[in-house]
């Protein structure tokens, strides 16, 4: 399955649009199923209502959900949002808040929860959570309540919130500049030789599979991303690791470690959920295997988290643990490379 050329999207209150041109080597297939392989959280039931609304052109014409899909064809399809008030519809969803003053708060973020509402995730996200708790949050360039950063639905750990315009302002400038200090823990697929090392490359969308971001080495594609990680840890297999990032860009680590033979332990979207490194044995497949059931995410914390607070001046770290899939899953690993690795 494959695609080429590009893909616009674009967000407003009621619309999300997508285009797609499906690559030389691309065998027919229904459009429906074509989509549903390049759009995140897009299921066939919402590919079926676009259809029936003509919502789906080929070639500028519109068409049915059973229509083939061809090398060349130029795909669009366009979603209707619910009205955006309620996506932003408040939720009673406790919050674990690590600080908070007058104009800032950090909150400690479970692995399964959404950032913000998006296509295929209309509530329970931390910004249904926020607006309930909170009033007159400040919006970003993005409309978003608060947010000033973000990190992904499986991934755990430790975002601040703005709670006014100039402390909006004054963290994100921090995080533009690269001056906020963000840790986070993974455990990753093989023994990372180096104790220490940086990661620069270029990240940007995969043309072949748009749910994927990808380093482009030359620079000629992407934007700038540096990832700056140590090793903590070794389990034969696996290794535990800190990275600290320069630069915020979508699925940074992920795509970083990727790049250097590294791949997030159970990392669905980049292969990290298949036996990457290890025996051949039915009793290791099926240890890696209660391992995947332990930890059923991408093994990866936002542990430390560090800016200039915009009042005061004063720079504030605050540090999480580890939550408990995450333990239970490096305690396995531990209790393994006593008994079978070197």
């Amino acid at each position: 399955m494959d695609a080429s050329d590009s893909q616009e999207l674009a967000q407003d209150e009621l619309f999300e649009h997508h285009r797609f041109v499906a690559a030389k080597g691309q065998e027919p297939l229904r459009v429906d199923k074509f989509l549903m392989n390049f759009i995140e959280n897009a299921t066939r039931n919402k590919i079926q209502q676009a259809a029936k609304q003509g919502h789906i052109w080929v070639n500028g014409t519109i068409v049915k959900q059973n229509y083939r899909v061809k090398a060349g064809d130029e795909v669009k399809v366009l979603f209707e949002h619910p009205p955006y008030e309620f996506l932003l519809t408040p939720e009673d969803i406790p919050l674990d808040i690590v600080f908070e003053d007058e104009i800032l708060l950090v909150v400690n973020k479970p692995p399964g929860m959404v950032v913000h509402p998006g296509h295929g995730n209309y509530s329970g996200t931390l910004i249904n959570a926020l607006v309930y708790h909170f009033e007159n949050l400040p919006k970003n360039s993005s409309e978003r309540p608060g947010l000033v950063h973000r990190i992904d639905k499986d991934t755990s750990g430790l975002l601040v919130i703005a709670k006014t315009e100039a402390a909006m302002s004054h963290l994100a400038q921090q995080f533009f500049e690269k001056s906020s200090e963000r840790e986070y823990i993974a455990l990753v697929w093989g023994n990372v030789e180096e104790e220490q090392g940086t990661v620069e490359g270029h990240i940007g969308r995969n043309p072949k599979n748009r749910l994927q971001m990808m380093v482009f080495p030359e620079g000629n594609e992407g934007k700038e991303a540096v990832t700056h990680y140590r090793v903590l840890e070794r389990f034969g297999y696996v290794t535990l690791v800190s990275c600290k990032l320069e630069t915020g860009r979508t699925h940074q680590i992920r795509v970083h470690m990727k790049h250097i033979g590294h791949t997030l332990f159970n990392d669905e979207r980049y292969g990290g959920d298949r036996i990457l490194k290890g025996t051949t044995f039915t009793k290791y497949k099926q240890f890696v295997q209660n391992a995947f059931k332990i930890l059923p995410r991408q093994a990866l914390h936002a542990k430390t988290l560090g800016f200039e607070h915009p009042l005061t001046g004063k720079f504030m770290r605050f540090d999480s643990e580890l939550p408990e899939d995450m333990v239970n899953c490096i305690q396995k690993w531990r209790e393994y490379a006593k008994h079978h690795t070197e």
